[in-house]
């Protein structure tokens, strides 16, 4: 699949959707305690996730080679699958501290210190992937963490941020490895023309392999000391468990379609909006009654797209048109994403105007 076919109409979409399946992760986590502990082996519900996302690869994999043979690039260079290890290795530690940190904190309270990884990962973007970013684009990136954060702090009743000093710890932890494998991820799936699926297939078997290793791990050093989980893996196992390892896995092939065609920044707007859609759910479902926090968390958040995906002011010369501007949605010829990744945007040719500069 070439990316220049890819709509920005259908980013929106997948974006969308991966909104829709983040908005239920923390939902879903929580409700899966019994008495405030987690009644199975949680470590267990990442690698299952792991398995599905790798069989299901497989199985696209299978009907775009039956498809188009000749489009299915699928690079077998040691050197180049060798890479793919480190996001797994990344992805097995933050799948595993997201449980540990729920373990400290409300859901509230988690969604709060999660809002961290979009400033890491604009941060890691610029300075990592070496993307130009704007200063009006930072600022939308802060203005989404702020207004992430404030719709969050509704109806709290001071019940918010008072949770063990482990749990911002391991919140700020979850922060910085979802922005480094975030962003590792996204070069390593754009820099070839491999076929996505392939690239997934080698993603996730290291994914089923680390995760493996870990809970073996547990089994003789761990907490399951003396167990086997090969035996005992679903035990504890509910509806709602099964649940969270079906959006566990969908929401991972979401996250590296947008990371392939699409980029990071968008992947960070559509699970943040995901805060702002449980909000609006619990209003309409739950009774929640609406606050000031909520209205001004929405649309803070609603600048924040505002500004990161529009077109820059540009200034007009004496005599002459608009500065000419390349449209967004594009990719280059080194397989990077310019302009708005929803397809819409522009950037200047020149950096932008002078109050707008490059960074």
């Amino acid at each position: 699949m070439a990316k220049s076919s890819i709509s920005g109409m259908r980013k929106l979409v997948v974006a969308a959707t991966l909104t829709v399946f983040t908005c239920s992760q923390g939902l879903l986590m929580e409700a899966s305690k019994v008495n405030g502990k987690y009644p199975y082996n949680s470590a267990v519900v990442p690698l299952l996730s792991e398995l599905v996302k790798l069989l299901l690869s497989i199985l696209l994999l299978r009907r775009a080679r039956e498809r188009d043979p000749a489009g299915t690039i699928m690079t077998t260079d040691v050197k180049s699958m060798l890479l793919f290890p480190i996001p797994s290795i990344i992805y097995v530690m933050h799948n595993n501290v997201q449980f540990y940190t729920m373990a400290y904190v409300d859901a509230a309270t988690y969604q709060i210190l999660g809002n961290l990884k979009i400033v890491t990962t604009g941060i890691l973007f610029r300075f990592a992937l070496g993307r130009l970013m704007t200063r009006t684009q930072w600022i939308a990136l802060l203005l989404l963490t702020v207004g992430a954060t404030v719709s969050q702090i509704s109806g709290c009743k001071g019940e918010t941020l008072s949770a063990p000093m482990a749990g911002y710890a391991l919140g700020v932890l979850s922060a910085c490895l979802s922005a480094t494998a975030g962003v590792y991820t996204e070069f390593l799936l754009k820099k070839n023309n491999d076929n996505l699926y392939w690239q997934n297939v080698q993603l996730y078997a290291f994914g089923v392999v680390f995760n493996g290793l870990r809970l073996t791990w547990d089994d003789f050093f761990g907490e399951n000391s003396g167990g086997n989980w090969l035996f005992d893996c679903t035990n504890g196992f509910t509806a709602i468990t099964w649940l969270i390892v079906i959006n566990f896995s969908f929401s991972g092939l979401f996250v590296s379609w947008l990371q392939k065609f699409a980029d990071t920044i968008v992947k960070v707007y559509a699970t943040s909006s995901a805060m702002l859609l449980t909000a609006l759910l619990s209003v309409s479902f739950f009774g929640l009654e609406p606050s000031l926090q909520l209205f001004l968390g929405i649309t803070i958040a609603c600048c924040s797209l505002v500004l990161y995906f529009m077109p820059p002011d540009l200034p007009k010369e004496k005599g002459m048109g608009v500065l000419p501007v390349t449209s967004g949605g594009g990719v280059n010829g080194d397989g990077n994403t310019s302009g708005s990744a929803y397809g819409g945007g522009a950037t200047p040719r020149g950096g932008g105007s002078g109050d707008d500069k490059l960074n």
